[in-house]
């Protein structure tokens, strides 16, 4: 027993010796780190200093298309600025403000202690004079040695001007998003006001934007600005800055913002610049690094296909008389074979919506799904001259009409894609069954997700314009799933390239027979079909699509090296009253008439597909009767189609699961009851 005692008495002497070690190298640390900085020099004339912002962006072409410039500044004093707004920021960004030297070594410790233990850069401990320091002097690489450096100028700010300065100045250089460096360009920006007119609740609605000015803008997302706004107030009223009756008002407040905010006019495409800044920070840089960083990012931007796609959908909404706020267009373009963004509009006025409606929206396609339909359909076998019928069909208790209840009787299938067919497109999704289509709809680069539902091959389902651009570049590049990107490179304002845009992920998805003869039948839309509006004389393949009650229309077209999507709706989902082959197909004209000059006219690289065929010639009974004996040969284990026509072949490469769905065997058990009346048209 004494011999264990003596043990853990041994072993409690050490740790305590351990512990009392460590406590004497951290003291005599940190002493001399506070003597270091305590010795440093105040930096010169800091009074006097003057703003260099030069954080620029600029098309693939050279063209500047956004300027970080203070563009939107508006100088006030200490004494100007009001003691809600003072308050609001010291209690979010810097409780210890007023009392510590400019940095707090502490605060840096545990917030290194807690990035560690979640792996990732979650906490920064920057305090207000150390934010001051990046904004005036540094670059924005995220580097320990940045942070001493930061660390380091502070306390020489600190120095230099007392704390009202100090607090004066970052309010007035700090960016608050929308284009506002400092307060009093925020507070006419957001609310069209001056400094002293803004109440509790919009102080602390700006406080909360230094953090990531983007996320929580309100003109982007305004239940999350509230909800920082909120959390601001709540901060005020621990740090005791505001009553509980001061608190419970301003959590009250509407949010009212200036429906015209102030924005550079060096930027034609705002929309895009706006996926820029969200590749840039998925690239490690926060919003304020970017834009003070004095940077010159180089991007993907076409500049003249940029233009001709804002000109296109102003001059098309007000041609076909859509001038209300409610009625929106947006654009999505880029290369198939490198990925490279060139066009961007996520709607027709910055402005007025900075809602982007190329990522976020998400509506239901109509006929423009109907090729991933038809892609399971030449994957399984199908070729675009095997015969269908243009008839009426049941499934369960839905009944899909095509539009204006008209029916064509036999055709081929590329003539049924043509003219948009619904009921045959119903037809094809029961041969080839729901999940390969879903299969082939994720593989080909949609991300929403998809109803186990017959309805989805007339485009019932929401999807984003993005996703679906995505989708036709497999077509125009024989089968791969290209990932657009939109920087080149970032060099710093010494011109040194820090980073320069890899290899974009290239995915093969379809076998380049099925994606030609996609190209074929697409081309076909074009020349007899219901995309005539938007052809541009050149080698080319697209689809429109209409919804229900002409709620929205969309067109969504390639050539051998663009490929485009137009999206047209109310934002409030009434009818837009517009089909895909209207507006949506002049949109796309006119720009890509302009985008395509650069590349001339160049053939897609397939083989020709033959369309060469009569069915007049040969009766429908017999037709039938020659493709179920065909396909009898080719069942396996007695599967039984429910078409009673069309080629049967398996894919060789076997890459979608399909799903045998016998018409004899709990079929209507697998269809959703759906209304009668709820169609997708054109």
């Amino acid at each position: 027993m004494t011999s264990k005692k003596n043990k853990r008495n041994f072993f409690m002497t050490f740790l305590k010796v351990i512990l009392v070690i460590t406590i004497a190298f951290t003291l005599a640390g940190y002493t001399a780190v506070k003597m270091y900085l305590n010795g440093l020099e105040p930096i010169p004339h800091l009074n006097n200093y003057n703003r260099n912002i030069v954080t620029q962006v600029y098309s693939s072409d050279g063209h500047l298309i956004k300027t970080f410039q203070t563009f939107h500044y508006e100088e006030a004093t200490i004494h100007e600025i009001p003691k809600y707004m003072k308050d609001a920021i010291i209690s979010t960004e810097d409780k210890n403000f007023y009392s510590h030297d400019g940095y707090d070594i502490f605060g840096i410790a545990r917030s290194v202690v807690v990035n560690i233990m979640n792996k990732k850069a979650s906490q920064g401990a920057s305090t207000i004079t150390q934010q001051l320091a990046r904004i005036l002097f540094l670059s924005n690489e995220k580097t320990f040695i940045r942070k001493i450096k930061e660390i380091q100028i502070a306390a020489r700010i600190e120095k230099s001007i007392p704390k009202d300065k100090i607090l004066e100045m970052y309010l007035n250089n700090v960016y608050l998003g929308s284009g506002a460096y400092g307060v009093g360009a925020a507070a006419s920006t957001y609310f069209n006001k001056e400094l002293s007119q803004l109440s509790l609740a919009e102080c602390a609605l700006i406080a909360g934007l230094p953090q990531a000015p983007s996320v929580y803008s309100p003109y982007k997302n305004i239940k999350l600005a509230e909800k920082r706004r909120n959390k601001v107030l709540k901060r005020m009223y621990v740090m005791k800055t505001i009553t509980k009756k001061q608190y419970e008002a301003a959590l009250k407040e509407k949010i009212v913002l200036n429906k015209k905010p102030t924005l550079s006019k060096v930027n034609i495409a705002p929309y895009f610049i706006d996926y820029v800044l969200r590749e840039l920070e998925a690239l490690g840089y926060d919003e304020t690094e970017i834009s003070q960083g004095g940077y010159k990012i180089t991007t993907t931007l076409d500049y003249n296909s940029q233009v001709a796609a804002n000109e296109a959908i102003e001059k098309n909404l007000a041609n076909f008389g859509k001038k209300q706020a409610k009625n929106q267009a947006a654009l999505f373009s880029y290369s198939p074979t490198t990925g490279a963004i060139y066009a961007y509009c996520g709607g027709k006025d910055y402005t007025e919506s900075q809602y982007d409606r190329v990522t976020q929206a998400i509506r239901p396609p109509g006929s423009a799904f109907k090729p991933i339909v038809y892609a399971a359909a030449v994957h399984k076998g199908w070729m675009p001259t095997d015969a269908v019928e243009d008839s009426p069909v049941t499934v369960g208790e839905w009944e899909p009409r095509n539009y204006g209840e008209k029916y064509k009787g036999i055709m081929p299938m590329y003539k049924a894609l043509a003219i948009s067919s619904n009921v045959i497109a119903v037809k094809m999704i029961q041969d080839v069954g729901i999940q390969m289509v879903i299969d082939m709809a994720k593989a080909l680069g949609l991300t929403t997700p998809l109803t186990y539902d017959y309805t989805i091959s007339l485009g019932s389902n929401g999807v984003k314009l993005y996703d679906m651009v995505i989708v036709y570049g497999n077509f125009a590049n024989g089968g791969y799933r290209v990932q657009p990107y939109a920087i080149e490179k970032i060099e710093t304002k010494r011109g040194k390239v820090i980073y320069q845009a890899p290899r974009t992920k290239i995915t093969k998805v379809l076998d380049k027979d099925t994606a030609g003869i996609m190209t074929a039948m697409l081309r076909k839309v074009i020349t007899i079909g219901t995309g005539r509006g938007a052809n541009i004389g050149k080698p080319m393949g697209g689809k429109t699509g209409t919804t229900n009650e002409n709620r929205d229309a969309w067109f969504i077209g390639y050539t051998p090296d663009i490929v485009t999507g137009v999206f047209m709706g109310n934002d409030d989902n009434t009818s837009i009253g517009l089909t895909g082959g209207s507006a949506p197909a002049r949109i796309w004209k006119d720009m890509m008439t302009v985008a395509t000059e650069r590349f001339g006219s160049p053939e897609f690289d397939y083989e020709p597909v033959d369309f060469t065929i009569d069915y007049e010639e040969v009766p429908y009974e017999e037709l039938l009767k020659q493709q179920e004996e065909k396909l009898k040969e080719e069942q396996d284990g007695g599967f039984m189609s429910i078409l009673p026509f069309g080629s049967k072949k398996k894919s060789e490469e076997g890459n979608f699961e399909e799903i045998p769905v016998q018409i004899n065997d709990g079929l209507i058990d697998r269809i959703r009851g759906k209304d009668k009346t709820e169609e997708v048209v054109e």
